[in-house]
């Protein structure tokens, strides 16, 4: 498994959200506030990143979805998966 700068590892993706929904990017791999880039989409400098480091604002990546539904279904842009709750399974 390769490892980011951070020596943390890569961001899974997660969920590709519908149209018109929000996606979830809390991971702290998706800001580098050391270095803007073009955003993919808009091409003005964004410091967020998508799961591949495709440089993209949240809001471009989600008009591109909505946009894009067909297309979106192939994961380039998705929110982080989410760990399970330990006591989501938990029946007693």
């Amino acid at each position: 498994m390769t490892r980011a700068r951070s020596g943390k590892a890569p961001v899974e993706p997660g969920l590709i959200p519908a149209s018109g929904e929000l996606l979830d990017w809390r991971d702290s791999q998706h800001f580098d506030r050391w270095l803007d880039q073009s955003c993919a989409l808009c091409q003005q400098p964004t410091p967020m990143g998508s799961h591949t480091k495709e440089p993209v604002h949240n809001p471009c990546a989600e008009s591109w979805i909505a946009a894009n539904p067909v297309d979106a279904r192939q994961g380039r842009f998705a929110s982080d998966s989410q760990p399970k709750s330990r006591h989501e399974n938990n029946h007693a």
